[in-house]
């Protein structure tokens, strides 16, 4: 990809979304893009792709990428343009679509000068798709593996700190439903099953924002068992330097904070 390209793909990134136009793909249209691209050579319809994207019309810019996969695939153009139609099928909100073209484009060019913005396409791919944390949160592990790929990879690139930050919420969202779990049972007194769940927040995720609630949760269910009075009986303290999650957890129990 040239470099007025790459600008033009990060200017519209980095812009949000507000830009994308829609629009839809009907067979009607399918047939008419095939019939008028046969004889445009690739080249052409490369510029004229990117002049659909500069012109915020991101549905006609699509086609004439796709066109270009289809006419010479595994070529130095195809290979620019499925980095632009990974762009186009992210900023339209077809997510698993940008996800599948750029994987596939990550497997044959997993060197060149653009992977690590295409990996980061589908790294944001899953982030746009993380849901509450009182749905399934698949989407955040998945942008975690992503990300960290992009991160551990290609870490000169310019897409490390925003990856990062995504890493970071993704797996506060992964804590986040670990919590919602235990807090159901602790409700329904399974302390057992709760603490089991609050137990994964300390020992997985103790640098999300839910460790401090993980930690009381904690205490709260161990106290409901009776764990405080034996403690207190039998003299155990947790030791200053353990960062284990009974010891944390215990601290907070026996000296009642």
């Amino acid at each position: 990809m040239n470099i007025t390209a790459r600008a033009l793909l990060v200017s519209l990134l980095l812009a949000g979304t507000g830009a994308v136009v829609t629009g839809c793909n009907t067979k009607k249209d399918i047939d008419l893009t095939k019939l008028g691209v046969d004889t445009d050579p690739p080249e052409m319809l490369y510029n004229q792709g990117l002049a659909y994207i500069k012109a915020r019309n991101l549905t006609e810019a699509g086609k004439k990428f796709d066109a270009i996969n289809q006419q010479q695939p595994f070529s130095e153009w195809a290979r620019k343009a499925l980095v632009m139609s990974t762009f186009v099928k992210y900023r339209t909100g077809r997510y698993d679509e940008a996800v599948q073209t750029g994987n596939a484009y990550l497997k044959q060019y997993p060197a060149s000068e653009d992977a690590d913005y295409v990996q980061y396409l589908v790294g944001s791919s899953f982030a746009k798709q993380i849901v509450d944390v009182t749905q399934d949160q698949r989407a955040a592990q998945q942008t975690i593996e992503a990300m960290t790929k992009l991160v551990n990879t290609y870490p000169k690139s310019q897409y490390v700190s925003d990856a990062q930050e995504k890493i970071r919420f993704a797996r506060d969202q992964l804590a986040g439903k670990e919590m919602q779990i235990g807090r159901y049972y602790l409700e329904r007194k399974d302390y057992l099953a709760a603490i089991s769940r609050f137990r994964v927040v300390v020992e997985q995720y103790p640098t999300t924002n839910q460790i401090e609630e993980a930690l009381a949760r904690l205490v709260e269910a161990y106290y409901a068992m009776g764990i405080v009075p034996e403690a207190q009986k039998g003299g155990v303290e947790p030791s200053e330097n353990s960062g284990s999650w009974i010891s944390r957890a215990g601290k907070k129990l026996l000296l009642g904070t």
